[in-house]
């Protein structure tokens, strides 16, 4: 079990979960923040989730799905029982989260947000998400990030 400094380790090392904390040199310039930690750590972009936050009927929703695609907002939307999203200007979502935009975690936002995690995660033993800030990863069994985010599991991405 590694220990961190974010509120999304705090989180696992509080509920028992195991994680690998996967740190990484971020380039300010870089704003394709989920290719640039695929790159620097050697990871398949399909492992690499990214977080992103949407708008579900006035409800603020975490999507998670793979950086190499991209969030299908009409399956978002029937996923949750709604008929559209929309994406969360970025301000509003680092706003709610706590965490700046390319750094935003599904574990330990600032308000606990519902988590929808696409369905492609489960085809692998350990996935990657942001821990919080940029440049540093955690690593984890999909079952257990649904786990610690009351999450859900959807497909969710095309």
């Amino acid at each position: 079990m590694a220990t961190g400094g974010t509120p999304a380790t705090a989180l696992l090392s509080r509920a028992k979960i195991d994680f690998t904390l996967h740190p990484y040199e971020h380039d300010p310039a870089t704003t394709g923040y989920g290719d640039e930690a695929a790159a620097a750590l050697g990871v398949d972009p399909l492992r690499i989730f990214k977080t992103l936050v949407a708008d579900v009927s006035g409800t603020s929703v975490l999507a998670v799905v793979p950086v190499a695609r991209q969030l299908d907002l009409k399956a978002l939307a029937a996923a949750r029982g709604a008929k559209k999203a929309t994406m969360a200007d970025p301000e509003a979502a680092a706003r709610l989260t706590g965490s700046v935009v390319g750094g935003i975690s599904p574990l330990g936002s600032r308000r606990p947000l519902p988590v929808l995690i696409d369905a492609s995660a489960e085809s692998y033993p350990t996935i990657f998400v942001s821990a919080g800030k940029r440049g540093l990863q955690l690593e984890l069994a999909p079952a257990d990030l649904r786990t610690a985010t009351k999450g859900a599991f959807a497909a969710i991405a095309h």
